[in-house]
């Protein structure tokens, strides 16, 4: 069965394309097929994150009917996740939404294992479309007040979608004493910390090249912390073995047909 969820944040700037993009990438290794939407419908960023260029069809011409089918506007990209972009011209900006995007991914349903809708970043109108179209979801946030604050805005939020709430990435964590602790984010939320991505320069550099990090750079810690979450996420055992195996890789290329470790 297809799992549909999506990954949102209370603001801007927490790194959750990053997150989408690298859990994404994550999952492949464990043989899972992934396609990852990109819901920011007015400033999307997914195919900037990861080097996509020639894109033919976008989702918007899956949410204005001029194609027929997602699968259309669905690509490939290098580390093994394929990719729906949504069109980063200004042009689309006055384009008519004839479908929702719920039913947009419907044709992906059946076909792969995960469909993870990377959000528009906030609480409005395209961050609910993507909440309304997932079934689960997962909240990305930094370790200042602030953003926690409106990290849970977006929680109670997906809960009026019954969009059930999987849990919290807590991202460029550093560990300074200023900065909100994973157990007090989790209490604050009341909703469990799955994961928590130390603040690293591999991560700007992965995405200086284009790529995910779990695929540039597979034997470093925050690749690790992805893996740890992409397995307890599918109920699997993770255990670090430094670089992919060839067997791994060819599974991110082709896929699978298979159908948080901290808490409060």
């Amino acid at each position: 069965m297809t799992r549909i969820i999506v990954v949102a944040s209370g603001k801007g700037g927490v790194g959750k394309t990053t997150v989408t993009v690298n859990l994404a990438d994550a999952l492949t290794d464990f043989g899972r097929s992934v396609v990852v939407v990109d819901g920011n419908i007015t400033t999307p960023n997914v195919a900037l994150h990861l080097g996509i260029k020639k894109t033919p069809y976008t989702l918007h011409d899956v949410l204005d009917e001029r194609i027929p089918s997602i699968r259309n506007a669905t690509y490939l990209h290098r580390s093994g996740i394929r990719v729906v972009p949504a069109g980063i011209s200004i042009y689309n900006l006055g384009r008519k939404i004839k479908k929702n995007l719920g039913r947009a991914i419907l044709d992906l349903i059946g076909a792969v294992d995960f469909i993870i809708i990377d959000s528009a970043a906030g609480l409005g109108r395209e961050a609910r479309a993507s909440m309304e179209a997932a079934n689960e979801i997962i909240i990305v946030t930094n370790p200042e007040l602030p953003a926690v604050t409106d990290a849970l805005k977006a929680v109670e939020l997906a809960k009026l979608f019954n969009t059930k709430p999987l849990g919290v990435v807590v991202n460029k964590y550093s560990g300074d004493n200023f900065e909100m602790k994973p157990a007090n984010i989790s209490d604050f939320l009341n909703t469990p910390v799955l994961c928590v991505v130390p603040e690293s320069k591999m991560v700007k550099l992965s995405i200086s090249r284009r790529n995910t990090v779990v695929n540039e750079f597979p034997s470093s810690n925050v690749t690790r912390k992805f893996r740890e979450l992409a397995a307890w996420m599918i109920g699997e055992k993770y255990e670090y073995k430094g670089k992919r195996s060839l067997i791994s890789r060819i599974k991110s290329r082709f896929g699978g047909s298979k159908s948080g470790p901290y808490s409060r």
